[in-house]
């Protein structure tokens, strides 16, 4: 076995808002039932694997979502979805409309979290999950996690613009060539 993790990232299943499009950050939403569906999908497509550790956003839809799928997961705070501030409940389209030329991963939220506390926040997170053996598992959210997949492989968080990723999804991060210099993502939006 490899003295490299392999880290497993799992987005939580469906709520109104992911369906509808809104920006859900700190908003504590409930899964829809199609979302708890979503969790107990996730158990089939991960039987089988075993993981060292299984980590989880406080809020209760990434919770729920890896109870679903059949862990009691540890309750990290730096798996928080990005704080929205103002933007928070907004469709992409209404932020757009109130500040043209806006992007989260450059700009950040006016009321909530900065690129630079993201990068902070995400960047403990990452070395944390490096610093692991075995498989590891994160149940989370959109956004942040698309920042941790940038950070994994020491880039920019705006690259999270062009990564997009669909409720109940699992993306794999490793190494190339077994590597601790090669950070690498092995698969994506699952």
């Amino acid at each position: 076995m490899s003295a490299l993790p392999t880290i497993y990232l799992a987005r939580h299943g469906e709520t109104e808002w992911s369906r509808s499009g809104q920006h859900t950050g700190r908003t504590d939403l409930p899964l829809l039932s199609s979302g708890e569906e979503d969790g107990r999908r996730l158990k089939k497509r991960l039987e089988g694997i075993t993981f060292a550790r299984v980590f989880s956003s406080p809020l209760s839809r990434a919770r729920r979502t890896a109870e679903l799928a059949g862990f009691v997961p540890e309750v990290d705070p730096d798996l928080l979805e990005w704080d929205y501030g103002e933007y928070e409940g907004l469709k992409s389209a209404e932020i757009a409309a109130r500040n043209p030329g806006w992007n989260l991963f450059r700009n950040g939220a006016p009321g909530g979290e900065s690129p630079a506390q993201i990068i902070e926040r995400v960047d403990r997170l990452v070395a944390k999950l490096k610093g692991l053996t075995g498989n590891v598992i994160c149940f989370a959210h959109g956004h942040i996690l698309r920042c941790v997949a940038s950070r994994w492989i020491d880039q920019s968080l705006t690259l999270g613009t062009c990564m997009l990723l669909g409720t109940a999804t699992i993306s794999t991060l490793s190494f190339n060539h077994n590597r601790l210099e090669e950070p690498a993502i092995k698969v994506w939006n699952s």
